[in-house]
């Protein structure tokens, strides 16, 4: 029976350098999260018979984010490596938000709190959306699975 999802998910330890307890908050609910609910279909593992759940890992090996695809029982199935290149940007970007957005939270008004939670919210979209065209052919998924995805690649690269 078809189950084209994600039911564990492991972060690289030795990539994360250091976490704050916000990042680590934001690393754990996404988790969470996507755990609860995903849509996750590697195609190449699909193709062979591989129809989930998944076990994945997310790593960063030479400046690229791999993929490693595993079946529910631990069996490698697949990696799948993505250049980090056009990620760079969002990534940064999505850190200096951050770091506005939780600043605000301890000082600011709802309405400044509020206005930085939309550009917050509207880069992490851009981002989700292109993790969506980046695993295009490679991996069906949906935008709420990307989101969270990239929230994971984001601690990925936490250098402190």
């Amino acid at each position: 029976m078809a189950d084209p999802r994600i039911s564990h998910i492991e972060l690289d330890d030795a990539t994360i350098i250091w976490r704050n307890s916000d990042i680590e908050q934001e690393r754990r609910i996404a988790i969470f999260d996507l755990i609860e609910e995903n849509a996750f279909r590697p195609l190449r593992s699909a193709e062979a018979g591989h129809e989930g759940p998944y076990r994945l890992r997310l790593s960063v090996e030479d400046g690229r984010l791999a993929l490693a695809i595993a079946d529910d029982a631990g069996a490698p199935l697949e990696t799948i490596i993505l250049g980090l290149g056009r990620f760079r940007r969002p990534i940064r970007d999505y850190f200096a938000i951050c770091d506005s957005y939780y600043q605000a939270i301890r000082r600011a008004s709802a309405q400044e709190i509020e206005t930085i939670d939309m550009a917050r919210r509207g880069i992490h979209n851009d981002a989700a959306e292109l993790l969506l065209e980046r695993l295009d052919g490679k991996v069906d998924t949906d935008f709420a699975t990307a989101r969270r995805l990239f929230t994971l690649i984001c601690v990925l690269h936490i250098r402190g």
